[in-house]
Formats: C-alpha cells, structure tokens, sequence
C-alpha cells in the first residue's frame, strides 16, 4: 500500500476528537452579530472564574494599537458598529486590517476591547442585558465543555470575525516577530513512555525550544501537517508558516505512545498528552493526540493533532 495524505488521515481511526468544539462554534456563528458580541463578552466574563486569559506581550498588541486607537476616539455608537462589522464580516477598512492578522494578534486586540469595555472606555453591554435563548444555549454548552476545550472555542469564536481573507488580494499577512530559538543550554529533552523514535522525540523537542527551523527538517518534502479542526496543510513552506504563526512559545507535554510498523516500511505512532499556551499559562492544559505517519527514511510524511474529546482519551492508543 502507498499512503496518500487523505489515507494517511485514517490511522488510528479509534481517536475520538472533542467533535463538540465545531459543533459549539458552528453554533455561534448562527447568532447574530449582536448576540454574537453579548455571547463572547458573557463567555469571557463566566470563563474568568476559572481560566486566566494572559494579558497580550507588547509584540503582539503593537500591529493593533492603529486600530485600537481609532476606536477608543469613536463615539459609543460607533464603536458598537466596528464590533458588530467584525462579527457580520463587513468590508470596512477596519474588517479588512483585522482579516489580515494572525491569531494571537486578533485575541490581543479583543482582549484589549474586552478591558475597556470593562472600564467604560469602549461602549459596554447595556446593563441588564439578557442573551437570546439560542446564545444562551451556546454558552451553557461552553460551561459543559472541559477547560482545554473552552479556550478553543473562545479562540475560535474571535478569530474568524472580519472581512474574508480569501476575498483579499495580494494581502501581507501580519504576525508577531519571530522569537528566536532557544539556547541549546536551556533545552529540555521529553521523554514519551512507549516511545522512543527520534523523529518523535525531536518533533516534541524542537516545537518546545522555538526551533522551527530545525522542526521542518524533520519533514518530508511532501509532508503535512493537520491542526485541530481543519484540512491538511500540505508542503514544507506553508507547515513551516503555520508554526511561525501559531506555534510560538506553546509548552508540549506528551506522557505516552505507541508505535506500530506499517505497509511499505511506514511506521504509524500516536502519542498522547497535553499543551499549555502562552494566552492560558500553565494552570490550563489541552488533552491532544499526536498521530505519526513517517516514512522509511523516518521523516514525517503526516501528522494529525487532535484535540480530545475527555480526558480519559488520553489512555486510548489502541487501532
């Protein structure tokens, strides 16, 4: 058998994904755009009680002071505008900026709203504000999801306001600078119960140190990458573009594994563990699932990870 990316999505098809996050997410983005705002303001507030969001480094915030400063000039009315733009995904200078910034930047940007609002600064929800029946279904369902789960979907749930990316042409996406790799002095090596290949190993590693520039050597030429949630992203170049722009300073801490040779020499490993992330800090910790396809030459020809349904999920490395 020869492995394609779409068969190599397959292995280990007992993996069991918090399918619970699209549907929540899918959900939301039903609301309208007023409920929308009410809903993320309710969720950060009631999440507050229990998940710290981390206030945003100046790197970060820095490609949204322009816009943060031109709403914190705007009339209260205006400012309920921008947000319901963003939510409605209008074509505005402003929805256009915003599709053009990387996730981090965007939670930035929305966290710094979210402390005005709470300050008076930017026009609040009306005291006495009641969510509609359908976002207040949504948010219960959030309460009912595990913390990991939680921050994934209060992520997800800002990320893709604004204008449509797809629809800008010739665009520079925007993203924080770079943080340069660990000295090799201040590396820690992981150790996988059950695993002991190098690839893995040093995937875990180098993710951990910053270094993804020697991350992506451990990639086949054709190899992929499939974030939580989404299609396959395919090729060195834009694997490598996804862990400058959404990896950077992420804590992985895989507990156990199993390998298991395959067809044609292919060698298929799951692990399975947690990862902390510089927004939620060490007091919040994603139950994930690493599923390996590598190659004869022991490069990574694809890797899948899954954001788990429960926790127990972290004890389930069986076929």
């Amino acid at each position: 058998m020869s492995f394609t990316i779409e068969s190599a999505r397959s292995i280990f098809p007992n993996t069991l994904s918090a399918d619970v996050v699209p549907a929540i997410i899918a959900r939301f983005n039903q609301l309208s755009a007023e409920d929308q705002l009410a809903w993320t303001w309710f969720a950060y507030m009631e999440m507050g009680n229990t998940i710290t969001v981390a206030a945003p480094g100046a790197a970060s915030m820095q490609f949204a002071e322009g816009v943060l400063s031109q709403i914190r000039q705007m009339t209260a009315q205006e400012q309920t505008q921008v947000m319901c733009d963003l939510a409605n995904h209008a074509d505005t200078p402003i929805c256009r900026t915003y599709a053009t910034w990387s996730a981090n930047i965007k939670l930035g940007f929305w966290y710094q709203l979210g402390k005005w609002m709470d300050e008076g600064i930017v026009a609040p929800i009306p005291q006495g504000y009641q969510l509609s029946a359908n976002a207040a279904a949504v948010l219960e369902a959030v309460k009912n999801a595990d913390p990991g789960q939680q921050i994934t979907i209060l992520r997800n749930s800002v990320v893709d306001m604004g204008f449509d990316p797809g629809k800008l042409d010739g665009y520079t996406r925007i993203s924080e600078p770079v943080v340069a790799p660990k000295e090799q002095s201040k590396r820690t090596q992981v150790t996988i119960e059950g695993v002991t290949n190098p690839t893995v190993l040093s995937y875990m590693d180098n993710m951990n140190a910053n270094d993804f520039g020697a991350l992506i050597e451990l990639f086949a030429t054709d190899g992929a990458l499939q974030p939580p949630f989404q299609r396959p992203i395919v090729g060195r170049d834009k694997v490598f573009r996804f862990f400058v722009e959404e990896c950077q300073n992420l804590n992985l801490l895989p507990e156990r594994g199993v390998a298991e040779a395959t067809d044609d020499g292919y060698t298929q490993i799951k692990v399975t563990g947690k990862v902390q992330t510089p927004w939620f800090g060490a007091g919040v910790g994603m139950n994930m699932a690493w599923r390996f396809l590598l190659t004869p030459e022991n490069k990574i020809f694809f890797v899948a990870i899954d954001l788990l349904a429960s926790p127990k999920e972290l004890l389930n490395l069986v076929r």
